[in-house]
């Protein structure tokens, strides 16, 4: 039942920022607004921003159409994020105590946050929080990430638009090394994001066809990395061409569970869940090849430019976002919580997808990974069935809004004075 004593809702955005996350804002905020709610508030930097008493009021900052055309295409996080793990409850209940009457001196009704496997672990301890402790207010996540790795969804917003970049990035890198010359060959190593699923290093599949081959290898964090194996396929590939091009996950392991980057010199920085940061798989690995086979490398890491592309966007991915943020505004409203939108596939030709709601407790801490089937027998590629899945997500092109030849970007007037 649709709520009939509407006071106001609250938006947060969390974990890594995408290309199209400020898309799904968009769309809770323009939902909201249609279906009556007084106010919308958004948390500056997400739960922790929350709990700090950091919040704005969205109509005071998306005032005209265009506003909400700029924020589609704005990319990272326009509320900025925050990677914040809450205790369980029996740990440290004085924290969801502080939330809860956070919201209540807000009146809010519905609480929208917009994010990954871990935002999805907010959701579902504040959903249940609310529920023992009788609150009346609704919890409700809509999905983000690059990395595609939500459970129980076809694919998540953002990973069209990231998919996209990788695939004309890899292109124009392998465009580039067929231009030089090298005595002994080169070896170009890219290093993609993915911790431990590689739909984005996959993704480099989508470089190959009628005027490019592709990547020569492509190596997932599904299956594990043989440091001797990937050597002996250099010295292969290299024996037919000048000019090899590698793409990895940052994520890849050897038998003994320790990531690549950790051989090298490496940040020890860990997060709130326990992730390490990982960086400089590719520079350790070219510095492998260039010593046990004397060739000429480089080692290339897309890093943020691959989630921050706002001028490479796919408008599906755009269009899907706004259509999940409004998803997830309207599951709060008709009285729903403790639950993540889902985006389902009904045709690959023609693309056709909607939206269902699913339980957040069967996604929260859960990663999907890549099939086994959708990578090569010798695990050195992905197969046709992988670029079929992604090929219609990064349909389309969303121009920015040019400015002064730059991309116009909305922004939180005196964000950092606010936090």
């Amino acid at each position: 039942m649709a709520n009939t004593k509407k006071r106001n809702v609250i938006v947060g955005q969390s974990g890594g920022p995408t290309a199209a996350i400020n898309s799904s804002l968009a769309g809770v905020y323009r939902t909201a607004i249609e279906r009556g709610y007084n106010k919308v508030y958004g948390m500056l930097h997400g739960i922790q921003g929350l709990m700090e008493g950091r919040y704005v009021d969205l109509s005071e900052h998306i005032k005209t159409g265009l506003d909400e055309e700029l924020l589609k295409r704005t990319p990272a996080a326009y509320l900025g994020s925050c990677r914040y793990k809450l205790p369980e409850i029996h740990e440290n209940r004085e924290v969801y105590e502080k939330i809860f009457e956070i919201l209540d001196e807000l009146e809010i009704d519905c609480f929208i946050y917009i994010g990954g496997n871990d935002s999805m672990d907010t959701i579902k301890k504040l959903s249940d929080y609310g529920l023992v402790f009788g609150s009346d207010i609704r919890f409700v996540g809509c999905p983000k990430t690059i990395d595609n790795d939500l459970a129980l969804t076809d694919h998540t917003p953002g990973f069209g638009s990231a998919a996209k970049y990788i695939g004309t990035s890899v292109k124009e890198v392998i465009r580039d090394g067929w231009s030089l010359e090298t005595e002994h060959g080169q070896v170009i190593i890219i290093e993609i994001m993915g911790r431990n699923a590689g739909w984005l290093t996959g993704a480099s599949i989508l470089s190959k066809g009628e005027d490019c081959d592709g990547p020569d290898a492509i190596y997932l964090p599904e299956l594990t990395f043989d440091i001797d194996k990937f050597l002996d396929n250099v010295r292969r590939l290299l024996s037919k061409k000048a000019s090899v091009v590698i793409c990895v996950s940052e994520g890849i392991k050897t038998a003994d569970g320790k990531y690549v980057s950790e051989s090298g010199e490496t940040s020890a920085y860990t997060d709130a869940f326990g992730h390490k940061q990982l960086a400089g798989t590719a520079a350790f690995l070219a510095r492998r090849v260039s010593e046990e086979i004397g060739c000429k490398t480089r080692a290339i890491e897309f890093s943020t430019l691959q989630r921050a592309a706002g001028h490479m966007v796919s408008r599906i991915d755009i269009l899907e976002a706004y259509e999940v943020g409004g998803a997830a505004m309207k599951a709060a409203d008709e009285g729903l919580s403790g639950m993540m939108v889902v985006i389902v596939r009904l045709s690959d030709d023609p693309y056709q997808a909607t939206t269902e709601v699913k339980d957040v407790h069967k996604i929260a801490n859960d990663e999907r990974l890549v099939p086994r089937e959708w990578i090569t027998e010798d695990g050195t590629s992905v197969t046709e069935e992988f670029a079929s899945y992604v090929r219609p997500l990064i349909q389309g092109d969303v121009q920015p809004i040019m400015v002064n030849g730059i991309p116009r970007h909305l922004y939180v007037p005196g964000f950092q004075e606010l936090l």
